[in-house]
């Protein structure tokens, strides 16, 4: 492989990203290109026909898209960006092998766009990263700090006609806003003037790697952001240079809620949120349900505090925050009162935020779930359901199909079926339909006016179509 070039050098240099379409990869080419480098790339998804209308915008906006078949490799000069658990069989790699193109992985391009920028702000955690990410870069943005925001989820307040899968925003290289991930380890790879940390649970790791991961992060950031409400964020505060605590239930947080203020809806909430550093107050109005996304609000603010943004600014900022595709996204309700709602939901605690907001309003809830992958469902499934059995009533139903397999050799031994009995052995009612497409049928044949119908799941975009079509049908 060829040496790593500066930074300046990297992005004078042709980009290729193999499989550009996604939720993390797809923000990072529009980032580069915003740099002036051009940038090509393939997808499998493409190839396979799936979400044409993506692919069709991106091709508007510039990017020379190509077959997943090497063909778009064609100079040592390139610089291919790939994930690292990518296989080698793939015709790209091979072909950048070949050529001895530089190879990056979506982490290492983002820490390096994050790390040479003049103000790097992490959004770090299980839960809540994307939301967080695109709260804090409204605030920056709304006043007028041209932040660049590289998120993995489509921020609904920058969606255009020229760009409506806008996951990324382009702005001046002086404060850099991202997620970063704990999932893989390359949280390692980031210096954070500003490291938000919202929750440590379980997820794609074990408690102890989760604990030492977070812990460094906090030593590296030069101001740490730490939910003082999460137990395990709050045990890792003495890895920490300086510290802004935020949180709803801790009343020694110093980015807080005046206790009896909270006034929550099905689809927005409102809230005094108190700025303990002066003892000022200042009235939030939030477009999102949820206790967690008040505490992700929170977390917004005092990310953006640690950035220098007065308190009274963000709070005004967030009024007009819209919220993330994907996240708690109502799809619509029909005239009988069926409300179908899509949703990024899949490890236990992202699942429960969700079904927790649900059921604090009346109405029977139907989940369906698409695990996002056989090996997470063997990771997190019985935490997951555990998590359905226990949110949800006996009045409830929580609905699994098969988990999301693009092609590859992983061990698909287990399987939905197995997380279906778990739930069922712990009280809850669940139902495994293998195919998707049986699922919609299922669905519309037992829905009652006044249900909440919510379609969860991740690496897979054509989950949100599924979510439209059944509000077709329903209605």
């Amino acid at each position: 492989m060829t040496d790593m070039p500066t930074p300046e050098e990297l992005f004078a240099r042709p980009f290729f990203f193999c499989g550009i379409g996604g939720s993390g990869m797809l923000p990072l080419a529009q980032i580069v290109q915003g740099r002036g480098a051009r940038v090509e790339g393939s997808d499998r998804s493409r190839d396979q026909g799936r979400t044409p209308e993506k692919f069709a915008a991106l091709e508007r906006q510039g990017f020379v898209l190509h077959p997943q078949d090497g063909s778009g490799i064609q100079s040592p000069e390139q610089v291919l960006v790939a994930s690292a658990a990518i296989e080698d069989t793939v015709p790209e790699i091979q072909r950048a092998n070949a050529l001895d193109c530089l190879r990056l992985s979506r982490a290492e391009l983002n820490s390096i766009l994050f790390n040479t920028s003049g103000a790097g702000l992490a959004v770090a955690g299980t839960s809540g990263k994307s939301t967080v990410t695109g709260m804090l870069g409204w605030i920056l943005h709304a006043i007028g700090r041209d932040p660049t925001i590289m998120n993995g989820a489509v921020m609904k307040n920058f969606v255009s006609p020229e760009r409506p899968y806008a996951s990324a925003v382009i702005g001046g290289r002086a404060i850099y806003v991202s997620e970063v991930d704990e999932s893989d380890g390359s949280i390692a790879l980031y210096r954070p003037a500003v490291g938000v940390l919202l929750n440590v649970s379980l997820d794609h790791k074990t408690m102890d790697e989760l604990r030492q991961l977070f812990a460094d992060y906090l030593a590296r950031s030069r101001i740490a952001v730490i939910n003082a409400d999460d137990p395990e964020a709050l045990a890792l505060l003495p890895h920490a240079k300086e510290v802004i605590t935020f949180g709803i239930a801790q009343e020694k947080a110093q980015i807080g809620v005046v206790p009896g203020t909270i006034a929550e809806g099905p689809v927005r909430q409102a809230a005094m949120v108190v700025d303990r550093h002066d003892g000022s107050e200042h009235a939030l109005r939030l477009n999102l349900p949820g206790r967690h996304n008040l505490s992700n609000a929170l977390a917004a603010i005092a990310g953006a505090a640690a950035a220098g943004i007065p308190v009274a600014a963000a709070v005004e900022a967030l009024g007009s925050f819209a919220g993330l595709a994907r996240r708690f996204d109502i799809i619509g309700t029909t005239s009988s009162g069926i409300t179908v709602i899509d949703d990024f939901g899949h490890n236990p605690e992202k699942c429960a935020a969700t079904l927790r907001t649900l059921k604090s309003h009346p109405g029977r809830v139907i989940a369906f779930f698409q695990p996002h992958g056989y090996g997470p469902l063997r990771q997190m499934g019985e935490e997951l359901a555990e998590t359905f059995a226990r949110e949800l009533g006996p009045d409830d139903l929580t609905i699994l199909c098969d988990p999301v397999y693009f092609g590859g050799t992983v061990d698909r031994s287990v399987g939905s079926d197995r997380i279906v009995g778990l739930i069922e052995q712990a009280g809850g009612r669940a139902e495994y339909i293998p195919a998707r497409d049986d699922v919609a049928a299922f669905i519309a044949e037992r829905a009652q006016p006044g249900d909440r119908i919510v379609v969860m799941g991740a690496r897979d975009d054509t989950l949100s179509e599924f979510a439209k079509g059944l509000l077709r049908r329903l209605s």
